[in-house]
């Protein structure tokens, strides 16, 4: 029996034991490192993912684009003629609506001309102040005791 055997199986056996535990504290460790990085990459994962999701929403739509940009170069000139034309047009019948809830949607005729037909006033509800006499009609002036004849 040799004494230095018995001192290095004990040796040993200690370190058997200590294994797992550095290997458990070695692993929570690297795990508690590793948590980290992942959240700064995580960041530029989703920075790096949504820059490729737009380059591939660019690149799909390139060509939608350049149709756009073709048909504006197209139709921007006549458009252009348009408003100079009917412009004022425009601007007066604005002035004359004030309130296009009062009115229905526009219509076209069989013999070309559009119409805006009022929609009936509400019962009980006054006329709105910004309708205009119909062209010839003269001007209703209220009598005095604040009735108007027909």
């Amino acid at each position: 029996m040799t004494p230095t055997v018995y001192a290095g199986s004990a040796y040993i056996g200690g370190m058997k034991r200590m294994i797992p535990l550095i290997l458990a504290a070695s692993l929570a460790a690297s795990a508690s490192f590793a948590e980290e990085p992942a959240e700064e990459s995580g960041k530029s994962l989703m920075n790096r993912g949504f820059e490729l999701f737009m380059d591939g929403l660019r690149q799909e739509m390139a060509p939608a684009m350049d149709d756009l940009k073709d048909m504006a170069g197209q139709v921007g000139p006549s458009m252009r003629s348009f408003l100079q034309e009917m412009g004022p047009a425009l601007a007066e019948m604005m002035d004359k609506v004030k309130d296009w809830t009062r009115y229905y949607p526009p219509e076209m005729l069989p013999n070309g001309d559009i119409i805006m037909r009022r929609r009936p006033e509400a019962p009980g509800q006054e006329p709105a102040p910004d309708t205009p006499a119909p062209d010839g009609a003269p001007e209703a002036a209220p009598a005095p005791d604040g009735s108007t004849d027909i």
